[in-house]
């Protein structure tokens, strides 16, 4: 990816009222579309176009924080993991729920395999990673959403977990799944349901996440060979391992100051980092590890970096409550059609126009409203139940407002 794509001012997208702990985007689809969801603690996971930020949609009925979300492989459901005791799954082309599934403590995290929309793994305070099996539930939904008990997954690794397991990531190989937990990194074998390896790290695990690009996209040239990358970071250092286990140690790279978020561009061999504490994200060659740029324009801590399935954008999820787009790749893409100062066009015609900071608060709206729109890249219309009028808005804003 060429470095003259900083040049580019990031979208913002609007809508959250409290921080974004987790973003995720989905696989392409055959026309090029993919989507992103985040989980946020005002309780509410929204659904948006991943190449333009475009609201699509909100799922309610969390009674507690979301901590993470994440979409199927097939794009068919969302998966959210809450502070109300449960993981729930939702329709993405209706919006309805379809599952409940209950705990005992706070859901911190839930994963799918890479192929299989059918399989659901679940951990948080429990400290109990578990496997469901979710087969038989679009086939038997009746409009109602169904209850899970805890007792329906298969225990992994019993009794090896010591604390609150905060990120489950799914490994090429889908009977090997990893796990994060305080300092502690786990390999957990689902056939035997045996930890078969584990790493103590320096710090505490802020954020942990397999990132790979679509097929089509990838090469052996890419960090890690074309695989699955396992991103990490934790205390000062980020790690990286690859392998279609995600047991091979590619590199750790130690900062100058405590990290809670990384994501890496595998193609264009580069890592982001989001600053703890601070509101400033690094863009940093992997190679020669030599700082390239620092992004500013959130103002709270950054928690959850992901690069799209093309590797053409990364988004940033902030403790401000806001997600913001940014650009990693040459030429028009999305809404960038040239230069920084330049104005935004969508697909619909609307115009984004670069805000001064004293103009981003202006731009933003009220939550997702009592209105239907229309998903058309789902293929069917999504129905958001709320009290505004409007859903949130997606602006370009001036992306060097400095630390605050």
């Amino acid at each position: 990816m060429a470095d003259n794509a900083r040049s580019f001012v990031p979208l913002t997208c609007h809508g959250h009222s409290r921080p974004v702990p987790h973003i995720s985007f989905s696989s392409i689809e055959k026309d090029g579309q993919y989507f992103m969801v985040s989980a946020c603690k005002d309780g509410n996971t929204m659904l948006r176009d991943g190449i333009n930020g475009d609201w699509i949609g909100t799922f309610l009925g969390h009674k507690g924080a979301v901590w993470q979300a994440r979409l199927s492989p097939d794009h068919a459901y969302a998966a959210t993991a809450s502070a109300d005791f449960t993981a729930k799954i939702w329709d993405t082309h209706t919006g309805e729920q379809l599952a409940s599934i209950q705990h005992d403590h706070i859901v911190r995290a839930v994963a799918y395999p890479a192929d299989n929309s059918d399989l659901l793994a679940t951990g948080g305070m429990e400290k109990k990673l578990r496997i469901f099996d979710l087969s038989e539930l679009s086939s038997s939904f009746d409009g109602n959403a169904v209850t899970i008990p805890s007792s329906a997954g298969f225990e992994i690794g019993e009794g090896v977990h010591t604390s609150s397991i905060k990120f489950i990531c799914w490994t090429q190989d889908p009977n090997v799944i990893v796990t994060a937990s305080d300092k502690t990194l786990r390999w957990l074998d689902l056939p035997s349901r045996a930890c078969i390896h584990q790493e103590v790290l320096d710090g505490e695990i802020k954020s942990c996440e397999m990132v790979s690009l679509a097929p089509e996209f990838s090469s052996p040239g890419d960090i890690g060979g074309g695989k699955p990358v396992l991103a990490v970071a934790a205390g000062k250092t980020a790690y990286f391992w690859g392998g279609s286990r995600a047991m091979e140690e590619l590199k750790r790279i130690a900062l100058p100051r405590s990290i809670a978020s990384v994501g890496i561009d595998v193609k264009g061999r580069k890592l982001v980092v989001g600053e703890e504490p601070g509101t400033w994200a690094r863009l940093i060659r992997y190679d020669d590890e030599v700082e390239l740029e620092t992004l500013k324009g959130h103002h709270g801590p950054i928690w959850s970096i992901a690069f799209s399935p093309d590797g053409n954008l990364y988004a940033t999820g902030s403790e401000d409550g806001t997600i913001k787009l940014w650009k990693n790749c040459e030429g028009q893409y999305g809404l960038w059609k040239g230069g920084a100062n330049q104005e935004r066009t969508s697909a619909d015609g609307r115009n984004f126009s670069p805000l001064s900071s004293r103009d981003e608060s202006e731009a933003s709206t009220a939550d997702s409203g009592n209105t239907s729109v229309e998903g058309s890249e789902m293929g069917t219309k999504l129905c958001i139940r709320g009290n505004e009028e409007q859903p949130p808005e997606i602006s370009a804003v001036e992306g060097r407002l400095g630390d605050a």
